[in-house]
């Protein structure tokens, strides 16, 4: 008997015994069904919640900071503030090398000069964080320009979204302050303040200065630094709301510029006021699976770094337990529609005596009846699997339009399937049917052909 015979044969009866078929093949369908959304909803959170987080942590960078705990020559350590030469300072020179690198796509210091307040030319305040950068390189960090661009003239400034929000002038903001001391539960104050705190101004090519305490000065007076001209605008992260940005308002300027702030308002910021020696440098890499590489030829050059690497294992290690137990469900499921299956095969099994035993008169060997119902088996594990894929699509379908509706249209999670899910749920199923027709097919094999005959 060939195998197109034998094929021919269990198709045959997966199309007579239709009600045992479709028992067999909602089982199944379930069980596959659930590995492969199981597998989807792991990947898809995991896919992301890892964009999330590099968005926000930035995985590919690498922070580069003096190494304080490398001595002088002198015997002094760095933080001794002595003349001698400090091999753990971040100078100039380590910072060309760091661009040579390979795999390093930007290497640039971000000066911390800390929160300053900034006034505009209409009065309007607003306390901002103030940092000297490489203006020409901040596309290289996944920022974008809604207005302007950068500029290399001494005295320009870029300016995050945030920084453009809530801008209040001194009047107005003390006003509310005093309404809402007066009257700390009045919620039309309290609805008017939160407006002002989300209205954006418009800041492209507008003046502003910055205003510091004088910590000096024993009158406890301020110090105001020269006019800076807004030359470029930031746009707004995607995904990130009008009320988040407003938290995180940043200033941008020149090492130059920098340099000329840092005298102007007598900032004690290290080594932020110095040339060629930078107290922070953010380096960009190609790919996160060279970041390890690129941070140990750094560590070389006796500085210190760090990344957010550890969040990518944590994150790894938390949906690898959550498909496993998605899978084991899944698997769970299987395994109790493989027991319909094997109750349906050996009831066929007895149903079907007088055929077996026919067969085996005509000369059909155990092995042959074994094969026919095996892979009459196959043939169940195959179509409930097929059935099992329209289901997981239909099922990712809802899900996504549940979590649209819920999300008000906003919600970046999209939950989809990935091309290799397909194959191993169909595997799965196959391989339920299988096995689940193993022991049915034994029985076949061994039943007596003139009994069964004489039976029936």
């Amino acid at each position: 008997m060939r195998i197109s015979d034998i094929s021919r044969m269990a198709w045959d009866q997966v199309k007579r015994r239709k009600v045992v078929t479709a028992l067999c093949m909602a089982g199944i369908s379930i069980g596959c069904a659930a590995i492969i959304v199981a597998l989807s909803l792991g990947d898809s959170a995991q896919s992301y919640v890892t964009k999330e987080v590099n968005r926000n942590f930035k995985m590919d960078e690498i922070t580069v900071t003096p190494n304080g705990g490398i001595p002088s020559q002198g015997g002094e350590s760095a933080a001794s503030g002595s003349g001698a030469p400090d091999p753990g300072r971040l100078t100039r020179q380590k910072l060309e090398i760091i661009q040579g690198l390979k795999h390093v796509t930007a290497a640039a210091p971000f000066q911390q000069l800390g929160y300053i307040q900034m006034y505009t030319i209409d009065n309007k305040i607003a306390d901002v964080q103030v940092i000297g950068t490489d203006l020409n390189l901040l596309t290289k960090y996944d920022k974008t320009f809604k207005q302007g661009g950068p500029s290399d003239l001494p005295g320009m400034a870029v300016l995050n979204y945030g920084a453009t929000i809530g801008l209040i002038d001194a009047e107005t903001r003390q006003n509310l302050y005093d309404q809402l001391g007066t009257d700390p539960y009045n919620t039309k104050i309290m609805e008017q303040y939160n407006s002002l705190s989300l209205l954006p101004s418009e800041m492209y090519r507008q003046q502003i200065q910055l205003q510091s305490q004088d910590y000096t000065s024993q009158t406890g007076g301020t110090k105001t630094s020269s006019a800076l001209r807004v030359n470029g605008i930031l746009g707004n992260p995607p995904g990130t709301s009008d009320e988040r940005a407003s938290y995180e308002k940043t200033v941008y300027v020149s090492l130059e510029t920098a340099e000329r702030l840092t005298e102007e308002l007598n900032l004690n910021t290290g080594t932020s006021g110095q040339a060629g020696v930078y107290n922070s440098v953010i380096v960009k890499v190609d790919s996160v699976d060279n970041i390890v590489q690129v941070e140990q030829l750094i560590q070389k050059l006796t500085l210190s770094t760090s990344t957010n690497l550890f969040q990518q294992e944590q994150l790894k290690q938390t949906f690898d337990m959550i498909k496993m137990a998605a899978l084991g469900a899944g698997v769970f499921i299987l395994i109790i529609a493989s027991i319909s299956i094997i109750v349906a095969m050996t009831m066929s099994t007895h149903q079907r005596r007088r055929q077996i035993g026919i067969m085996k008169v005509l000369g059909a060997n155990m092995g042959q009846i074994r094969n026919m119902f095996i892979t009459e088996a196959a043939l169940l594990g195959m179509l409930g699997g097929m059935l099992g894929i329209l289901f997981s699509y239909l099922i990712v379908l809802g899900i996504n339009r549940l979590i649209g509706t819920a999300g008000g249209g906003e919600s970046g999670l999209v939950i989809y399937i990935p091309l290799m899910t397909i194959p191993i749920g169909l595997a799965f199923a196959i391989m339920t049917g299988v096995l689940s027709g193993i022991y049915p097919a034994i029985s076949a094999s061994r039943t007596d052909a003139l009994t069964a005959i004489k039976r029936d």
